[in-house]
């Protein structure tokens, strides 16, 4: 399908769900990357009086809340501003260190960040009887490149069948401003963090494999390893068969 149809189409099914599950609205981070500027023009259009926008910003770069604003400003979208630098570095003073492993414990401090942006988007929508929409879409979820009750702990995830090169084409389409679209992916976790330096491969390879199957040897390994050790993330907690 066109631009223009899957923006109608995604924009119903964000009006369905929310009006399903009893809700009045939506609520959404604003990270100041493409997938939350997308998600936030189409919740917009989904519900232009009751849609609202939260840069939560944890030692986060500058730019991530000017890239958020500017989408916000383009699009008449309301925001909220709550800054975690506090409530974070006071929780990192009374969580205790149990791992010797510096990889995994700046990973713990990592997830832990996203995870009081959930706790924040939930306590914002309680009041309001939003819904939560993630951002989250296809190729992030196939190998599991999200927050575990974090950035995956959302009502709805508009984007969860959009490659990745689909989510920027649909943001040319909508007029998302370009610096935002075209900017290398990150989750502002620490200072030089990129998906695809995480990843250890590109979107284009990523979306390429999950298109097609087909990838370098190495590429392949990489991403088949992520997609099976990731496989928790993407079901609920299992229960026992008696």
């Amino acid at each position: 399908m066109d631009s223009a149809e899957l923006v109608e189409k995604l924009v119903s099914w964000i009006k369905d769900k929310v009006l399903a599950g009893g809700c009045r609205g939506t609520i959404l981070g604003m990270s100041g990357g493409v997938d939350s500027a997308l998600v936030a023009v189409l919740c917009q259009r989904a519900f232009p009086q009751n849609v609202l926008g939260v840069l939560i910003p944890c030692h986060s770069d500058p730019q991530d809340a000017e890239h958020a604003r500017l989408v916000a400003e383009k699009f008449s979208i309301p925001t909220r501003t709550v800054v975690l630098d506090n409530i974070y570095d006071r929780l990192l003073q009374i969580l205790p260190e149990v791992s010797a492993d510096p990889a995994a414990s700046r990973l713990a401090r990592a997830n832990l960040k996203v995870r009081l942006r959930m706790v924040t988007l939930y306590y914002l929508a309680n009041q309001l009887k939003y819904m939560v929409v993630g951002s989250s879409n296809r190729s992030e979820l196939a190998v599991g490149y999200f927050t575990k009750y974090g950035d995956g702990g959302v009502d709805i995830m508009p984007l969860g069948n959009l490659l990745k090169w689909q989510v920027k084409e649909l943001s040319r389409f909508l007029g998302i401003p370009p610096e935002i679209i075209d900017k290398p992916p990150t989750a502002g976790l620490w200072p030089g963090q990129t998906d695809e330096g995480d990843f250890g491969f590109s979107y284009d390879d990523l979306d390429r494999y999950l298109t097609t199957g087909q990838a370098a040897s190495a590429v392949r390994a990489r991403i088949e390893s992520m997609i099976a050790a990731s496989g928790h993330k993407r079901q609920l907690p299992p229960l026992p068969p008696f």
